[in-house]
């Protein structure tokens, strides 16, 4: 089975819980870290932008990413999201079999 890691960036603590709490619930992720403060650097809109941001990490099946995705983006506030995945090459394999067992079966 394929795991992925999702990288995911938003504007605060309040939506980095409220996004995390939704994909656990909704098993399309078996967990999410969120790391607060970030320092972010970027150009948008023809200006350099700098402003303070949440990481939200989170582990799931391949299968699942591209719901993981959609539902990221309805819950989202930004217009363009920044929403990556990696894929999980090797770990510790009890902690990937919970990974498995706790996000919904393939499609």
């Amino acid at each position: 089975m394929e795991l992925r890691l999702v990288y995911i960036t938003v504007a605060n603590m309040g939506e980095a819980n409220a996004l995390g709490r939704g994909l656990v619930e909704s098993r399309l992720a078996a967990c999410v870290n969120i790391i607060d403060q970030m320092h972010s650097m970027y150009r948008w809109e023809e200006k350099i932008q700098e402003d303070r941001e949440v990481i939200v990490l989170a582990k799931t099946r391949a299968a699942l990413v591209p719901e993981l995705i959609e539902r990221v983006k309805s819950l989202h506030s930004y217009a363009c999201p920044c929403i990556v995945t990696l894929p999980i090459m090797e770990g510790f394999g009890p902690f990937l079999d919970w990974v498995a067992q706790e996000t919904r079966a393939d499609p």
